[in-house]
């Protein structure tokens, strides 16, 4: 897996997930229903895709925000 993602999008998947988790967990917004796993599922997807650099979209549709890759 080659790195498709830049620092800039790392960190802006980082701070969505963190507001996502703290949407699903600390408000009432989501309370337990289906708006409240669909938070943590996309906050898990966003965290990990900003740990591994690389995007599964971003490599299916040719885009890189990165510059050495």
């Amino acid at each position: 897996m080659t790195t498709n993602m830049g620092k800039i999008d790392r960190a802006a998947r980082l701070v969505a997930a963190v507001f996502l988790i703290f949407i699903a967990f600390a408000t009432g917004f989501a309370a337990a229903g289906f708006l409240h796993w669909l938070a943590i599922g996309v906050a898990i997807i966003f965290a990990l895709t900003a740990f591994v650099g690389t995007c599964p979209l971003y490599s299916v549709a040719g885009f890189k925000t990165c510059r050495d890759a």
